[in-house]
């Protein structure tokens, strides 16, 4: 009897090889813009963007991007009452700060996952989780008694040092929502080459990738405090730790600045709608 060969079926999940060439293609686009656009010096900082005051449903935003394809907003709401009186935080007379971090389906190459996946909701529940430890510290939640403040924090495109961007982008988004905070929270991340000794600041997606240890740390830096650390890999003594956490300190505090702008130049923004506002109010009264 012939093979009806119609009714044969392919595999439930599959992916073309031309997805597997696209991504080599990419990676090599990627190492020529490293080449053109990057100095050699793995210590060097990328380039960083940033502004506040985006979003007009929110009460604080901030938007941050790294040169090279790293793009994070966020989002903060002030004091609320909490969702559940009687709780841990009203029991202890303290604010709470909730923190959620998810990223766009179309945030990284290759393939999309599904929202809904129990590794992508795991990876976005740790990643929240590190945000909230990385911002508490910074918050003073003793002014805010029996309150929830809310930040949200969205990676559009991840090329890198994702979760680094979003505490300072998160951090800016507090203060522009008006948030008491000790210091801004700014972000660094590095990671380290398999084989190699040397450490690379903000490093972009194929070196984490393929990176043999990484670490990723938020600073306070007009306190001189490390309010978070987060590290993993293998190979590396503690001395090579040492280094990595050095040089991130000082990555912190040269972004520092930056940001510090930023916040500055969307006050000013304000400062000149207000009194554009007052302006057009009198003259209409006058009238």
């Amino acid at each position: 009897m012939p093979l009806d060969r119609c009714r044969l079926r392919g595999p439930e999940e599959s992916q073309p090889p031309e997805l597997w060439a696209a991504a080599r293609d990419e990676d090599a686009e990627d190492a020529a813009s490293d080449d053109e656009s990057s100095p050699a010096d793995p210590c060097a900082l990328r380039p960083l963007f940033a502004r506040a005051g985006l979003l007009s449903q929110a009460e604080g935003s901030a938007y941050v991007e790294l040169s090279g394809g790293t793009k994070v907003l966020c989002a903060a709401w002030g004091p609320r009452e909490p969702a559940e009186p009687g709780g841990a935080a009203a029991a202890a007379g303290g604010g709470r700060l909730r923190c959620e971090f998810r990223r766009a389906p179309f945030a990284g190459r290759g393939a999309r996952r599904s929202p809904g996946a129990a590794a992508a909701r795991e990876e976005e529940r740790e990643a929240a989780a590190a945000l909230r430890e990385a911002l508490e510290p910074a918050v003073r939640l003793s002014r805010y008694p029996r309150a929830r403040l809310s930040v949200s924090a969205l990676v559009l495109q991840d090329g890198g040092s994702a979760l680094a961007a979003a505490i300072s982008a998160a951090s800016v988004a507090l203060a522009d929502a008006g948030v008491e905070l000790f210091d801004l929270a700014v972000g660094c991340a590095l990671s380290r080459d398999p084989g190699g000794s040397a450490w690379r600041l903000q490093p972009r997606a194929r070196h984490e990738r393929r990176a043999a240890a990484r670490l990723t740390l938020a600073v306070l830096p007009a306190l001189r405090q490390v309010s978070a650390l987060l590290g993993a890999g293998r190979g590396a003594d503690p001395a090579a730790w040492g280094q990595a956490l050095r040089l991130g300190l000082d990555g912190c505090h040269r972004l520092y600045p930056v940001l510090r702008h930023c916040l500055l130049r969307a006050a000013r923004r304000r400062g000149d709608k207000a009194d554009t506002a007052t302006g057009a109010a009198r003259g209409t009264a006058s009238a």
